[in-house]
């Protein structure tokens, strides 16, 4: 069954930049798909229509049953309660800890604190990180603070997780650490869409890969044959 679902989606900006041209695509639940194109190609415009940052300007985007297209701006929160979003750069709140970081997530949703605690404790074990949750931010290694942005992205059980170039500032070993973090999260049965330049970690994977070129699906790769 299909998790995302784009027909004819057309994203025109005001300045008359045309980011995605007429753009078919379809996610299956449980896939993890990699997005790759030159800076420019529309990959970071495709995740934010899907997280509804961005609105198309014609087309149908559906993601988990949701047209997201047509969502008015109060049910936005519908959405992205069934979506992660994790980023390049962490976004941690530095006053806070590990532990408190994720839990934030959840007490929005004004859930009880036994229930954030057994939520909370249970990602930073996934991501391995139940000997740093008292630490903060500025406690962490990078490849730590992403970990910790992920366990915060997962904490409320979405069924979707966007990566934004989530090893962009990451050296090759801590970036490896991430995607055997992400692929353990996947395995689970979380539908994974993640944007990348590293070609290296597309072809370890050999995951499913969407290459974008102006705005358009050039290719793809159903088991990560990308090379360059």
């Amino acid at each position: 069954m299909d998790l995302i679902r784009l027909r004819n989606v057309n994203k025109t900006y005001k300045n008359g930049v045309t980011a995605i041209y007429d753009m078919d695509l379809n996610i299956k639940k449980g896939e993890f798909v990699f997005i790759i194109g030159e800076t420019g190609c529309g990959k970071s415009t495709l995740i934010k229509m899907l997280y509804r940052e961005e609105k198309p300007n014609r087309g149908k985007i559906l993601v988990g049953g949701i047209d997201v297209a047509k969502l008015r701006n109060r049910k936005v929160y519908k959405l992205r309660r069934k979506i992660g979003v994790v980023f390049q750069d962490y976004q941690l709140l530095p006053k806070l800890t590990a532990y408190e970081n994720i839990a934030f997530a959840l007490e929005v949703f004004g859930l009880p604190k036994d229930e954030i605690h057994k939520k909370v404790v249970k990602v930073l074990e996934l991501v391995g990180l139940t000997n740093k949750a008292k630490h903060y931010p500025n406690q962490l290694s990078g490849g730590e603070q992403q970990r910790v942005a992920i366990a915060r992205a997962i904490v409320n059980g979405p069924k979707l997780l966007i990566c934004d170039e989530p090893t962009g500032n990451l050296d090759p070993k801590k970036s490896m650490e991430i995607m055997k973090v992400l692929d353990a999260i996947n395995k689970l049965g979380t539908t994974i869409l993640m944007v990348t330049h590293d070609i290296t970690i597309v072809n370890k994977l050999k995951k499913r890969t969407i290459l974008l070129e102006s705005g358009r699906i050039l290719k793809d790769y159903q088991e990560g044959e990308y090379t360059r």
